[in-house]
């Protein structure tokens, strides 16, 4: 049954072609290995394959069938992108010891994401969807095969001995990627069903609550006014799980309320809310988010630019919160305030959210345990795809999910635009198949029209930039000031620590010692990519090669120029011996950047060797009509008198066998956030390359 899924298997769609590699048979016929090179679809973001540069992706599949000791194994690994992201997956099929009648089948997988392109953590969350669905569908597609055999009359298969066949076994084999519980040889399946041991990492079988006791009950009137229609069932749950926290949590028991929102989002599986709850309640002890509310106060640009509020309820009595996402300058606040302190405002919204649902509980009498969120698009373009800005919009997702399950109740997406697709398919992966089930989507304006925003909205609170009578005291967001911008490393010196990364390095560049990156590349073809701004002065950025690696970077000490570097991080890897075309040679052409300007681009490299990446200062430029300095050059003087610029950067490298795009996609621009500056929209060069963002 398990032979006839190859070459290709129409009951898995991602399933699409395999190939032999390798196959072996001992001579008694006892032992029968095959490898087999397997292509597969896999269910992921158009944006992502784009990105990732492959449609497909390729696993290689090694069986072991070991008649002898009637066993068979299945190994498997990913071929595609395995410098990057590591996936080894092992099933195994055995007799079972006090059964013979019986197969046992245990899987155990392992997923190690390396790095992909910025997008590790939806890969994980695409993987392990994949890997899920994929599970519960292994049970129909083994029946289907031994329905196959029975309708030819195979019913019967004999167990292997040396001589002379004996006393028939069955035995079925499983597929790699779509695994199942084994299935009874037809013989046998009357006298226990579809008895089988299963070991299954990332899918647990859900263990079924039974009905409470008669003790255990809560009073029909608390749960009417606080908790909402209960099943027995589901009320037993709820006790149980409450009860093995007050006996084993230490520290603050959560409110009936909130425990419940974890059993409903595992469908009332003890185990398996028990287990999101536990990890929830560690990270809320660690990061002190129960006390959030009382000893935080949120920066002032926050207060200022974050385009979102409270405003009201709707009509089922829930909390309505408003967010102007399209009005929102998603890396000016990154780089304002960091991911961090974005994500603990988030994280102070979803808290008030659960404290406005305790009050409008009291107010209309009956349980409110979630909230209506209304998201505005309008304005909403490429540059909120900003990369490191979606990036930090995906990880505050993941944190939500797993902390606040069931607390969306509706989520109003209003003024969607056309770019609206793109953003969706980066986020869509992150959020929970019941969460999304409450997303209602609303081009234009047919949020007026019948099934619009009045079926859950009473007209009297409708906000007036969405046409209604109410003044909405959300703040209208905007362009933060890059005055407003803060290095790396004062971000990394504040005392918030939800979460430890940081893909931004900063870096100081004076008059005659330029900051300099050494990228190795071992292939051809690999792609460079960079995003930088530059926070204080001009530079001109450079890439070179070099067949020789340089020596080892070196701080500079600045002492020739009397000045010291305060973050110290300015390294020069380039010998002042070296000479420009016989050392090293320039491979793009030097790049003007103003100061607050953002520069985005990559380079596709034609040969292996050293790669220099260099921020170096941008000396004015004498006057050639005039020997009188021009106002601009005399104010940009004054702003440099120090001789020094400061940019923050970030760079990566798509290795050359992950990467199949268009090389002629592949070029420097400025981002359209270089009009956040004024002196850089009054510079012609980056007005005219502001409309390109990479």
């Amino acid at each position: 049954a398990y032979e006839r899924r190859f070459p290709t298997c129409p009951l898995i769609p991602m399933f699409v072609a395999s190939d032999t590699v390798n196959e072996y048979k001992s001579e008694d016929g006892a032992i029968h290995v095959i490898e087999r090179r397997c292509k597969l679809d896999i269910d992921a973001p158009r944006l992502l394959k784009k990105i990732a540069g492959v449609d497909y992706v390729y696993f290689v599949q090694k069986n072991s069938l070991n008649r002898r000791e009637r066993t068979l194994h299945i190994e498997a690994y990913n071929e595609t992108f395995s410098n990057r992201v590591i996936i080894n997956e092992h099933c195994s099929y055995t007799v079972h010891p006090d059964n013979e009648d019986w197969t046992c089948f245990e899987q155990s997988a392992s997923l190690d994401i390396k790095s992909f392109f910025g997008f590790e953590s939806t890969v994980e969350k695409i993987a392990m969807k994949q890997y899920t669905s994929n599970i519960k569908k292994g049970k129909e597609i083994i029946e289907y095969y031994l329905k196959q055999l029975e309708e030819e009359g195979i019913t019967f298969v004999p167990r292997w001995t040396p001589p002379v066949a004996c006393k028939s076994e069955s035995s079925t084999s499983h597929p790699r990627r779509p695994v199942s519980p084994a299935i009874n040889i037809p013989e046998s399946a009357t006298k226990e069903g579809l008895s089988s041991k299963e070991i299954l990492t990332t899918s647990s079988s859900p263990s079924e609550p039974t009905a409470g006791t008669p003790d255990d009950k809560l009073d029909a009137d608390y749960i009417k006014r606080y908790l909402g229609d209960l099943t027995p069932m589901q009320e037993s749950c709820l006790i149980r799980l409450r009860q093995w926290l007050q006996e084993t949590h230490k520290g603050k028991i959560p409110k009936d309320e909130h425990i419940l929102r974890f059993l409903r989002a595992r469908d009332f599986n003890i185990d398996k809310a028990r287990e999101i709850l536990c990890q929830s309640l560690t990270w809320r002890k660690q990061h002190q988010v129960d006390y959030i509310l009382d000893t935080w106060n949120p920066p002032q640009v926050l207060q200022d630019y974050y385009a979102g509020g409270w405003h009201h309820h709707d009509k089922d009595g829930r909390p309505l919160y408003v967010l102007r996402l399209g009005q929102m300058d998603t890396k000016g606040l990154v780089r304002a305030l960091g991911e961090e302190a974005l994500l603990r405002y988030v994280l102070s919204i979803n808290e008030e959210g659960l404290r406005r649902c305790e009050e409008n509980t009291k107010v209309f009498g009956r349980p409110i345990s979630s909230w209506t969120c209304l998201v505005d698009l309008e304005g909403l373009n490429m540059r909120h795809l900003w990369r490191p800005g979606v990036k930090a919009l995906l990880r505050i997702i993941e944190v939500v999910e797993a902390n606040y399950p069931e607390t969306l109740g509706r989520l109003l997406i209003l003024r969607a635009p056309r770019v609206f697709p793109v953003l969706w398919t980066l986020v869509s992966p992150f959020i929970d198949d019941n969460t999304r089930k409450k997303f209602l989507i609303y081009a234009g304006n047919d949020y007026q029209g019948p099934g619009g925003l009045l079926d859950y909205i009473d007209k009297e609170i409708i906000p007036d930039f969405l046409g209604g009578e109410c003044m909405c005291e959300v703040p209208e967001g905007g362009l933060v000031p890059k005055s407003l911008y803060r290095t790396a490393e004062e971000l990394e010196n504040e005392d918030i620590k939800l979460w430890t990364e940081t893909i931004y390095q900063s870096a100081s560049v004076f008059k005659g010692a330029p900051h300099e990156v050494l990228i190795q590349i071992v292939d051809a073809s690999s792609v460079i990519t960079w995003d930088f701004d530059v926070c204080k002065g001009d530079i001109v950025f450079n890439i070179f090669h070099s067949k020789r690696a340089p020596q080892p970077p070196k701080k500079d000490s600045l002492g020739a120029h009397s000045i010291t570097s305060p973050g110290g991080n300015n390294v020069q890897l380039i010998d002042k011996v070296w000479q420009l075309g016989r050392d090293y040679s320039m491979v793009e052409s030097p790049l003007i950047c103003k100061e607050g300007e953002s520069v985005q681009g990559s380079h596709v490299t034609r040969w292996p060797g050293f790669y220099i990446l260099q921020w170096k200062f941008h000396s004015m430029p004498a006057c050639a009509t005039t020997n009188l300095p021009r106002v601009d050059d005399v104010l940009a003087s004054l702003q440099v008198s120090s001789h020094k610029c400061k940019v923050m950067y970030y760079t990566e490298v798509i290795g050359s066998e992950d990467f199949r795009g268009s090389m002629t996609s592949l070029e420097s621009s400025h981002s359209g956030f270089s009009q956040l500056s004024a002196a850089t929209t009054s510079s012609s060069q980056s007005h005219s390359s502001s409309m390109i963002s990479r």
